[in-house]
């Protein structure tokens, strides 16, 4: 019996194995989504852990850090008498200004007292800067464009001499812990005159924003001129609106 021969441009036939279909790819129970999740959350515990300071347990005799509600902070560690030492010398930063002018009744900063990074003692930032402009820089360790503006305003600073008072300001989150905050003007090579923020009492007298970085602009008499939200990228820049809102040429 004749059997017709198959075209060769028919289909294989079901009953090929030669030509039967690759088997379907296993699929991953966990989605991509998932999966970068935990990746990420690996990675930033590896972090806390490598700059987490070692030797702050009970047998060294160093305090111990308190656990918050989420587990311990970096920014909770404390460093010991010597290392804040060494730090202050590494920093080099200028004294806390005193300009030696009177206060006027109603500056904004009458009564304002924080610690003065420089040396630690205690600052009266409305007598101390009294009688001259003034560019306040408010700041944070944990603030990655303070890390690009903070050697900008140094420089600022430097190119004003007396005729501005430029003053930095770390803000009340993270400003209980000084050493990581000479730490951080140290590795930024930021030598400005600082001052910690412990009580957020100098952004509540001149309505500093929760936005950082953020620069407020004081007349001479203590009150505000302006309060900007921004980022300052060149000198030039800070020279404009101290001339546009306080009228000095710098």
């Amino acid at each position: 019996m004749n059997q017709t021969p198959r075209s060769a441009e028919s289909g294989p036939d079901e009953d090929d194995d030669s030509a039967a279909a690759p088997p379907p790819r296993r699929t991953s129970r966990f989605p991509s989504s998932a999966r970068w999740t935990i990746v990420f959350t690996v990675v930033i515990l590896a972090l806390v852990i490598a700059i987490w300071p070692r030797g702050a347990d009970s047998d060294s005799g160093g305090p111990a850090t308190s656990p918050t509600a989420t587990g311990p902070r970096a920014t909770d560690a404390q460093a010991d008498d010597a290392q804040m030492a060494q730090a202050r010398q590494d920093a080099a930063l200028p004294p806390c200004p005193e300009t030696g002018l009177p206060q006027a009744a109603r500056s904004a900063l009458a009564g304002v007292s924080v610690p003065c990074l420089a040396d630690g003692a205690d600052y009266d930032v409305g007598t101390g800067t009294a009688g001259r402009p003034m560019v306040v820089n408010m700041w944070a360790v944990w603030c990655l464009p303070c890390r690009r503006e903070l050697p900008v305003v140094d420089s600022y600073a430097q190119r004003a001499g007396d005729a501005v008072t430029v003053l930095a300001v770390h803000a009340q989150e993270g400003a209980q812990n000084p050493y990581l905050a000479l730490r951080f003007l140290i590795e930024n090579g930021v030598h400005l005159p600082s001052v910690l923020d412990t009580d957020a009492a100098i952004a509540a007298a001149l309505g500093a924003p929760r936005v950082f970085p953020s620069t407020i602009l004081v007349r001479a008499d203590g009150t505000v001129a302006k309060v900007l939200p921004q980022v300052f990228d060149t000198p030039d820049e800070i020279a404009d609106v101290v001339q546009q809102y306080l009228g000095v040429s710098t």
